[in-house]
């Protein structure tokens, strides 16, 4: 039988052994600060000049974070790919061209599958980038850049499963891709274009033509009465109403609007009109304008709509809070 004693102890034990692997992790990613040298810069320039791809490679561990490194390059402006140097010799050497760089990554720097594959690249006169943790290995020789991702020691208890060297390793092809970023100028509307099917992408490439709302809109003259206003607000379903005079926006009521008129007002509330307590300079926007920048006009503003108008000011839809998350 399992004491209460026992099963309070085996978690606590258990936290322990994450606590020391996350410290010994941690610790190794801030080793690499050191590391950064010129051979850093040198990297970032052979990858921002590259005509054609960057091409990632590794075997076993290294390929796994290769293969991430490649989709964070490819996601952030760097036109990059993985591939297995095992596949090199059944023909995949053909996707490789004399304007890519390869950024070749062992964490012994001794690999022997990848250093087979090492000649054929040196034959075609591409750039290599090594990744080592070991900057006398036959890797980094041959190499055109070599980066120094050394640890002390992996995280494993037995200092033998890559842990600590795979997240230092990880985190310099963060760094190359965070620097290249930089260095092309690259901006969110650019990551969007990458990723047109996340939820950034979207709020980044929508436009306010997309989801406003076009159909039954409460448009009223600034002459009604606010008895009458107040029905239009409710039909509308909007939570306001647009004054509208020679088919160009004048103003806009909210129910808030409303509220505040009956409180100061009282009895004399059904005897003024829109004009009395319109906003007359609403926020706008053209329908081209981004989601992304529709949100931040709302939160700028602290208002829950924007009225989308075309240039002369003519109504031409609503896009609310609820409207940017569709």
């Amino acid at each position: 039988m399992t004491t209460n004693t026992e099963t309070n102890e085996k978690p606590a034990s258990v936290r322990q052994y994450a606590e020391r692997c996350i410290k010994e992790e941690a610790r190794a990613v801030m080793q690499l600060l050191p590391q950064l040298d010129e051979s850093f810069d040198r990297a970032v320039s052979l990858m921002y000049h590259c005509r054609g791809k960057v091409i990632v490679t590794g075997v076993g561990k290294s390929g796994h974070i290769g293969a991430k490194i490649a989709a964070t390059l490819s996601s952030t402006g760097t036109p990059s790919f993985f591939i297995n140097p095992l596949d090199v010799f059944h023909g995949d050497l053909g996707v490789m061209t004399r304007d890519d760089v390869v950024l070749a990554i062992s964490y012994s720097g001794q690999t022997d599958e990848l250093l087979r594959f090492i000649p054929m690249v040196l034959h075609m006169n591409i750039p290599i980038i090594g990744m080592s943790g070991n900057d006398m290995s036959l890797l980094a020789k041959y190499s055109t850049v070599h980066l120094h991702v050394k640890v002390d020691r992996e995280a494993c208890p037995l200092n033998l499963a890559p842990t600590s060297s795979t997240t230092a390793t990880l985190v310099m092809g963060d760094a190359l891709a965070v620097a290249l970023m930089q260095v092309r100028d690259f901006k969110p509307r650019d990551f969007a274009q990458f990723h047109p099917g996340g939820e950034l992408g979207k709020r980044l490439l929508t436009t306010a033509q997309d989801v406003m709302r076009t159909d039954e809109l409460p448009v009223i003259p600034p002459t009604m009465h606010l008895g009458e206003a107040i029905i239009h607000v409710s039909k509308g379903k909007l939570g306001l109403a647009v004054a509208v005079t020679d088919g160009r926006v004048a103003g806009i009521i909210t129910d808030g609007d409303i509220r505040r008129a009956m409180e100061k007002w009282q009895a004399e509330f059904f005897n003024r009109t829109v004009a009395d307590i319109m906003t007359r300079q609403p926020k706008t926007a053209l329908p081209s304008a981004k989601i992304s920048d529709i949100q931040k006009m709302m939160n700028t503003y602290k208002i829950h709509s924007i009225l989308i108008v075309s240039e002369d000011k003519r109504l031409l839809g609503v896009v609310d809070h609820y409207r940017c998350m569709l």
